[in-house]
């Protein structure tokens, strides 16, 4: 016997022995009277089911990762906006910085012209354009915050005064500028060149200054009041005669 016809036996056998395969179609069942899902379909929507399922996970998975990626990236934008902030601060205060540096260092430059304007005024020699140039020039050092100080009298401060010359003096109470050589230059509160002055201290051979002593003050004695004066009583004439009578008082 082949063995195509041996195995068409064996089949043959098998399924007599397991009997006919019934497969029931009928839409309505009819122990339940009920619509039946067809098999072909239920099948797929469970798989749908799945499929929705597993895609609303992968949904909130990805919102998930996209929050936090969002999460991140402010947070980068929030630190590249406060270094940009502090950067443009000290720009800013660098900017100034140099601004004030510069303006200083072209000041210092024109004090020798200052001191020759002044000197020049001081000797009368400052008239015609030289005099309209001296004034343009104050003009704008003081626009730029450029002052003078330094006066005769002042306390000797060895902050702001340059003590060229030193001697002493009678009615001063301490180091006193007596006169100012060369005026002191300062912008705010940066001293730009310190005054330069003749400084005199109290001789220490002098007596010291006694002070005026204070007088006490007196009372004058009352004084008594006078006497109200008293009116004398007017005389009459006695009857009969033409001389007025006599004082009772009188003797």
């Amino acid at each position: 016997m082949s063995a195509p016809e041996h195995d068409r036996q064996s089949a043959e056998t098998e399924f007599e022995q397991r009997g006919p395969t019934v497969r029931d179609r009928r839409r309505i069942d009819p122990e339940t009277y009920e619509v039946r899902e067809p098999q072909a379909t239920a099948a797929p929507a469970t798989a749908g089911t799945e499929e929705t399922a597993r895609a609303v996970s992968d949904a909130e998975a990805e919102v998930i990762e996209l929050k936090a990626a969002l999460a991140e990236r402010t947070s980068d934008l929030q630190r590249l906006q406060a270094e940009y902030v502090n950067y443009k601060r000290r720009v800013d205060r660098d900017r100034d910085l140099a601004r004030k540096v510069t303006i200083e260092g072209v000041l210092k430059d024109f004090l020798s012209v200052l001191d020759d304007v002044r000197s020049a005024r001081e000797h009368d020699e400052l008239s015609g354009g030289f005099k309209a140039v001296a004034e343009e020039i104050e003009r704008v050092t003081s626009k730029y915050g450029l002052e003078t100080f330094g006066e005769a009298g002042d306390p000797f401060n060895p902050h702001i005064h340059e003590a060229l010359l030193h001697a002493h003096a009678d009615g001063i109470e301490g180091p006193t500028c007596v006169e100012i050589l060369q005026p002191g230059y300062r912008i705010g509160d940066r001293i730009l060149r310190p005054a330069r002055v003749a400084v005199a201290e109290p001789d220490p051979s002098a007596p010291p200054i006694a002070e005026a002593p204070v007088e006490a003050e007196t009372t004058e004695p009352s004084q008594p009041e006078p006497e109200a004066i008293r009116p004398q009583p007017e005389a009459t004439a006695a009857p009969g005669t033409d001389e007025p009578a006599a004082n009772d008082n009188q003797s």
